[in-house]
């Protein structure tokens, strides 16, 4: 059993993203890629967004801090701390309206 701070987390990755030139950190906290549930915390600046992508599977976004925006097409739901948003299996893409962290949690399609 192992327990995790997430909060600490999140103030670990923005201190990453905020040092790095591309604006982000990313972790995987439990799974990968050889197993079915998969959760990482990411870290995005302000403005700093994941371009458009597939999704691997059933996913939710948990924001841990900050603000942030997920597209899919004409669509977009802003999601601030605490709130959590289902990402469509749609293309779609993620961006920083504010300094944040999010646990992405995703079940790979079998």
């Amino acid at each position: 059993m192992r327990k995790l701070s997430l909060g600490a987390l999140a103030r670990e990755h923005l201190e990453r993203a905020t040092d790095a030139s591309t604006g982000r950190s990313a972790a995987t906290v439990y799974g990968g890629h050889e197993h079915v549930l998969r959760q990482s915390v990411l870290a995005l600046t302000v403005g700093t967004a994941l371009a458009e992508h597939e999704s691997p599977g059933d996913a939710t976004l948990l924001v841990l801090r900050g603000r942030v925006k997920l597209t899919s097409g004409d669509t977009s739901w802003e999601g601030r701390t605490g709130d959590l948003i289902a990402v469509p299996e749609a293309r779609h893409s993620l961006q920083a309206i504010e300094d944040a962290a999010v646990l992405l949690t995703v079940a790979k399609h079998l």
